[in-house]
């Protein structure tokens, strides 16, 4: 199953799931009337209280962390396309008859890296272009590093050689970096949480004589809106919400590589 498919599948099962509680809390809180003969709830309030704050830091917590993490990834996306335009640049410093074969390279291993995130969210058919982007990537550090030592190590390969090398510490960052989100069973104990806020709100109803559905769907929606988004922020180019717009400044630099 995809990530999405299992996105929208959970926040769909999490809004149902929060509509059957709210009813059922009332008809149990109906009943729990009945047999005190219409004697109000007590003692409800302090742990309303407490599901209902724990509910709002979770969410809170939870937003602020994708959201961090999301522009960690986007500006991630600035370096390294500065990191492969500094090396293609130093390409001028090496022999003329050396240059074509190495401009193909990093034209070839740009059109790789973009390949990778626009196969997104088919993961494997990335992490396949994902390998061959590494592999273009040791090929080009094979190639200097044996242009280096047939030439003597001129001085222009200590320039290029270095930006080489980050070139691929920076793949590394970038792909290391999709892979940081909190544990899943955190997800699920945001989805625990709003059933039992959803059951206590449904409990508190008890005693209406007609049910406010612009509160109660209003309030299903309005969680599990937040928790589609937080987990769309958590797994950028899996859902819908995409970094393309990021990657304007890769294209770029490849349209310029002629």
């Amino acid at each position: 199953m995809s990530p999405l498919a299992f996105g929208l599948l959970f926040i769909g099962g999490l809004f149902l799931g929060m509509l059957v509680l709210i009813e059922v809390g009332r008809r149990y809180g109906n009943k729990r009337l009945t047999q005190l003969e219409g004697t109000p709830h007590k003692g409800v309030g302090p742990i309303e209280g407490v599901v209902y704050g724990l509910l709002s830091l979770l969410i809170g917590f939870s937003f602020f962390g994708a959201a961090g993490r999301f522009d960690a990834r986007r500006q991630a996306i600035a370096p390294e396309a500065n990191i492969i335009a500094t090396a293609y640049a130093r390409l001028d410093l090496l022999p003329a008859a050396a240059q074509p074969a190495f401009r193909e390279l990093f034209r070839q291993y740009l059109d790789s890296r973009l390949e990778t995130y626009r196969l997104l969210p088919d993961i494997a058919a990335a992490q396949s272009e994902l390998a061959h982007s590494r592999q273009l990537q040791f090929e080009i550090w094979s190639r200097a590093v044996a242009l280096a030592r047939d030439t003597g190590a001129p001085p222009a390969m200590g320039l290029l050689l270095p930006s080489v090398n980050q070139m691929g510490e920076i793949l590394t960052t970038r792909v290391e970096g999709m892979k940081y989100h909190p544990p899943m069973p955190i997800f699920f104990m945001l989805g625990m949480f709003a059933l039992m806020a959803a059951f206590l709100s449904g409990y508190g109803m008890a005693g209406d004589k007609s049910r406010s559905l612009l509160h109660i769907v209003g309030f299903a929606v309005a969680v599990s809106i937040t928790l589609f988004i937080i987990m769309n922020m958590e797994y950028p180019r899996l859902g819908f919400i995409r970094l393309d717009s990021a990657d304007t400044v890769l294209y770029e630099l490849r349209a310029s590589m002629k």
